[in-house]
């Protein structure tokens, strides 16, 4: 029997099935995981290689506009940000 969302586990039983599907669950994203690499084990894709790196954030450069955005010392220049969006916009 399927039980709903917030209903208690009653037995040793029930926790064994919970704990089973999960094992199930993890094997089964880590075949995927494997099947996505080439046969030398890297990533098949440079978009699969950049993924599993996690993005390229430079967090001392983000702790360092946070802290500026905080004390109110970030600079903005509305000019340039038109500018940037026109160019996005039209390609140049």
């Amino acid at each position: 029997m399927i039980k709903s969302v917030g209903q208690m586990i009653t037995s040793s039983a029930d926790l064994a099935k919970l704990r089973e599907g999960t094992k199930a669950k993890a094997a089964s994203a880590a075949t995927d995981t494997a099947a996505a690499r080439g046969p030398s084990g890297a990533a098949a894709t440079p978009a699969a290689r950049m993924a599993a790196e996690g993005a390229p954030v430079d967090m001392d450069r983000v702790s360092a506009i946070k802290d500026a955005i905080a004390s109110g010392n970030y600079p903005v220049n509305p000019e340039r940000i038109a500018e940037q969006m026109i160019e996005l916009d039209l390609g140049k």
